[in-house]
This record gives structure tokens, C-alpha cells and sequence, in this order.
């Protein structure tokens, strides 16, 4: 069942819904705290100051048009999509990868996550400052949002690479402050960043079992956990991702499982499940907290339905390629729970007779009539998983076969598998069970924006996306550029990724 705790207010500032018609705080300049004393006598601000860190999850340039572009469309699993004429600003370059550094989406995905550690390190300022709050409650906000803010690290890092780490609030007054948050550092001190936040929440969180009602949503020793896990994955650190992932599958951070109908995982019913590390709370009604236009964007295009009166359509971006579809083994129910096809019948009753593309992406459908639907396409009740069981299990099986734990690698990917009505794997050494492992992420995890990382990460992007007519080159698109913008208002201070 889904819980709601933010909201997002025109001023950008959030506070819970039973507090939305308090003037409680006046909005601070941006990257600046507040003064004002009265603020810190309140506890419940802290939680104010730490929903600010979900409330970015929600917007436009952190989990919308920009993320799905450089996250989804640059990799093999999508294309642009839509109609020829409309390329959505920049999407017809994601797909064929010759943007540059002034594409919106890349800007866009800049500075939706550095908004985001902007937000936490306030946070992060303003928890201390309320010096009646008790000791459990100012650590369990401080794990919250020092896993926020490696989050949003984890974006910037596997996106960027070379990017300045700020871990305080700046101050625009102070020259040593500006230039620290104009300074790049090396991914390695990224990561370490990333690493301290995450063991941090890992200490105070609670687990998924004895996380109250009222926060289900909120992070967890689980997310936390689970989130470390993958960045291990990238630092080639197998044995600290082998060890997380087995923890957490063995039940040391909660009841977490595999859920058994895989289709549902993307639906309302399926939301905040036993399959779900962490998810991104989406909210119609009033006030509205969707995540902006998600799922209109990539919803279907120019659609003529049957079967039902009402049916959620869009702009047709992002939509699953021919290479996907065909990556599926028969019997693999994953395919028809990822893939719109027309003259599919939908769970909802729906039938798309015709649109404009051939497949859309299922995991983003909102069903208007057998889900909370208030005829607003742009701000729906759609959650975004953000890591699940089914990562957990593939991470548990790519790091054990690294270790040469055979059996148990063969162990974890069976499991995957077996949920999607597969046989077990044949493949019995490890170079077998490491090209398996990786074809089993693509299917299982099609569509939920880490594929273009994943091929980045093992080293064969270049190979695989050039053969589906993408114009990678090696060297320079392992990174995207960093946006002009940013370079131009630190007055050249940022470097520019080779090759851009």
C-alpha cells in the first residue's frame, strides 16, 4: 500500500500534507540557509528540510524527459520514438549519441541532481540546529538523506565521471566555497563520498520490517544496503557486493523477496512490495506530487483503442527497440510485461488497435480505469522503481561468479530466471556464466534506465551500441559532456570530458 509524506510547493520548498497551509518557512536563497531561529524551534521541520530531498525525486530534469533520454534512449534497449518530426529538443541525439554539450538533457540531468545534493546538504546543516529533537529521530533524517544524497551522487558520477564534489552548502559569499563547487575531482573520491553516506544510513536506518507505516517509502537500512551493493558493482568491489546482496536476500534488512507475478511489480498494486528496495512516491488528487510527466512522455502516441472507453496515451518517446524485443527467450513472460505491442490486450482491458510506434513502454502505463487516475496524464499516481529484488539477485550472482563461486552464481540466476518461467541456465564456467548474468539484466531490468551504464561499466559499450547504428566512439562516450552552461557560469573553472 502506498504512503504519502511530501508534497512539492510552487516555491520549490515541501513539507508534509497536514502541514500545507502553514507559512512555516519562507523560501532561503538558493544554496543558502535560512536565519531565522523560529524555524529550528519546530521538530517537524527537520522532516520539512530532509522532504525537500524526496520532493526533488519528482521533477522535471531529475526523473523525467532528461533522465529518460540520457538513461534509456542512448542505450539499445530504446529508441526516440514519437513521430519523425518531433525530436523532444535533443532525443533524436541521445539515440543516435552525437549530442553535445549544450543538449538539454544532459543539462537537464546535471542540474536536477545537483539540486538534489543542494537540498541534502541543507538538510544535512539545518538537522543539527534543532536542538530539541531527540538523538533516534536526527540520525534516522540524517541517514535519509545522506542516502538521498548518494543517490544523486551515483547519478552524477556514472553519468559525468569528472565532477566536483560538494558535500556542504555554499556559500556564494565565500570564494573558497565557490570555487570548491566549481573544482572536479576524480570518480574515485566520488565514490568514497558515496560509500561514507551509504555505511552511514546503513548504521541508523530502520529495516523494511521495523520502518513505521506512516514513512513505508522513506529510505530504509534496506535501500541503503541494497544501493551499495550496486556501487560496489561499479567499483569492481565483488565481495563487498557479493556480501550486501547475500545479507539482504537472507532477510538481514528486512522481509525483502521476489515477488512471484513479475507484471505486477510496475503496477499500483505492486507498489512498495516485497520486490522493492526503494522506490520514488508518486501522488495524484490535491495536492498534486507526481513525478513530472514520466509516464506521459513516453505514454502511447496518436493510440486507436478497443475493449474499454478510457486509455492513458502521450508523446511517445522511449519506445522499447526491435533489438530488445528480440532478446527475450520464448516463454519469457518478462517480454509481454515490458513491452506494449499493438493489438496487445493490456491488463486493464485496453486494446491498442494502432499508433504511431509499433511498442511502447509497459512499466510506464498508468491504466485509467483500474488504477487512481484524476485525469491528469502529467502528474499521475506512478511510482518509479528505483532498486528491486530482481537487481539484487543478478548483482548477488555477477559478484559471486567474479569470486568464482560458481554454484552460487548459477544459484542466484536461476532464481531470476525461474520467476520468469525459464529453465535454469546452461551456462556452467565462468565466462559463460558472466555473459549469461549480463543477458539476464537486460531482460529482467529492460526499460528501468540502467542499461546504458551497465554496457559502460563491462566495457563493451562501444561494440554493442555501434552495432545497433549508434555513433558511439570509445574514449569519449563512456561520459557524457559536461553541459556548457555549467562551464560558461563558472567562468571556465569546469573542464571540459575528452573528446567534447
Amino acid at each position: 500500500m502506498k504512503k504519502y509524506f511530501f508534497i512539492i510547493a510552487a516555491s520549490g520548498l515541501v513539507w508534509t500534507q497536514s502541514a500545507c497551509n502553514k507559512d512555516w518557512l519562507n523560501p532561503a536563497p538558493e544554496n543558502l540557509q535560512t536565519g531565522n531561529d523560529s524555524v529550528y524551534s519546530d521538530n517537524s521541520n527537520a522532516t520539512k528540510f530532509v522532504n525537500a530531498c524526496y520532493a526533488n525525486l519528482l521533477t522535471w530534469d531529475q526523473t523525467s524527459f532528461a533522465f529518460i533520454g540520457v538513461t534509456s534512449i542512448t542505450s539499445d534497449d530504446a529508441d526516440k520514438g514519437s513521430s519523425p518530426g518531433d525530436n523532444g529538443s535533443d532525443k533524436d541525439l541521445m539515440d543516435a549519441i552525437t549530442y553535445t554539450p549544450t543538449a538539454s538533457s544532459v543539462a537537464g540531468v546535471w542540474s536536477g541532481n545537483y539540486q538534489g545534493i543542494s537540498n541534502c546538504n541543507q538538510a544535512l546543516a539545518a538537522i543539527p540546529k534543532f536542538t530539541r529533537l531527540d538523538a533516534a529521530t536526527a540520525s534516522r533524517l540524517r541517514g535519509e538523506t545522506r542516502f538521498l544524497r548518494a543517490f544523486y551522487y551515483f547519478n552524477l558520477v556514472r553519468t559525468f565521471g569528472f565532477i566536483p564534489l560538494v558535500d556542504t552548502v555554499v556559500d556564494a559569499n565565500n570564494p573558497e566555497s565557490v570555487a570548491k563547487a566549481n573544482t572536479q575531482v576524480q570518480a574515485e573520491q566520488i565514490y568514497t563520498l558515496i560509500e561514507s553516506d551509504l555505511n552511514f544510513a546503513m548504521s541508523v536506518l530502520p529495516t523494511r520490517d521495523e520502518q513505521a507505516a506512516a514513512d513505508v517509502g522513506r529510505a530504509t537500512k534496506g535501500a541503503a544496503m541494497g544501493l551499495l551493493a550496486k556501487v560496489s558493482l561499479y567499483e569492481k568491489k565483488y565481495q563487498q557486493a557479493y556480501d550486501l546482496t547475500t545479507q539482504i536476500m537472507q532477510g538481514s534488512a528486512g522481509s525483502y523477496a521476489l515477488v512471484n507475478d513479475y507484471s505486477t511489480i510496475w503496477r499500483e498494486i505492486g507498489e512498495n512490495s516485497s520486490e522493492s528496495l526503494f522506490e520514488i512516491q508518486g501522488k495524484m488528487g490535491n495536492p498534486k506530487a507526481g513525478v513530472q510527466q514520466y509516464s506521459a512522455v513516453q505514454g502511447i502516441r496518436a493510440g486507436v483503442f478497443a475493449g474499454v472507453t478510457r486509455a492513458s496515451t502521450g508523446w511517445g518517446f522511449n519506445t522499447p527497440s526491435e533489438d530488445l524485443d528480440n532478446a527475450y527467450e520464448a516463454g519469457d513472460v518478462r517480454k509481454k510485461a515490458t513491452i506494449i505491442h499493438v493489438g496487445d490486450t493490456l491488463f486493464d482491458g485496453v486494446i491498442l488497435v494502432s499508433a504511431a510506434n509499433e511498442r511502447y513502454n509497459y512499466k510506464a502505463y498508468v491504466s485509467q480505469t483500474q488504477e487512481n487516475y484524476d485525469g491528469n496524464g502529467d502528474l499521475t499516481n506512478k511510482n518509479v522503481r528505483i532498486l528491486r529484488m530482481g537487481d539484487i539477485y543478478l548483482i548477488n550472482a555477477e559478484a559471486a561468479n567474479e569470486l568464482g563461486n560458481t554454484s552460487t552464481a548459477q544459484s542466484s540466476l536461476n532464481a531470476v530466471r525461474n520467476r520468469a518461467k525459464l529453465g535454469n541456465t546452461s551456462a556452467a564456467d565462468q565466462t559463460a556464466l558472466r555473459t549469461a548474468i549480463w543477458n539476464e539484466r537486460r531482460v529482467e531490468l529492460a526499460m528501468e534506465h540502467d542499461r546504458f551504464y551497465d554496457l559502460v561499466r563491462q566495457g563493451r559499450a562501444g561494440t554493442v551500441l555501434r552495432a545497433h547504428g549508434k555513433n558511439f566512439v570509445d574514449g569519449k562516450n563512456e561520459v557524457f559532456p559536461i553541459p556548457q552552461a555549467e562551464i560558461d557560469a563558472s567562468g571556465n573553472a569546469l573542464i571540459q570530458n575528452d573528446g567534447y
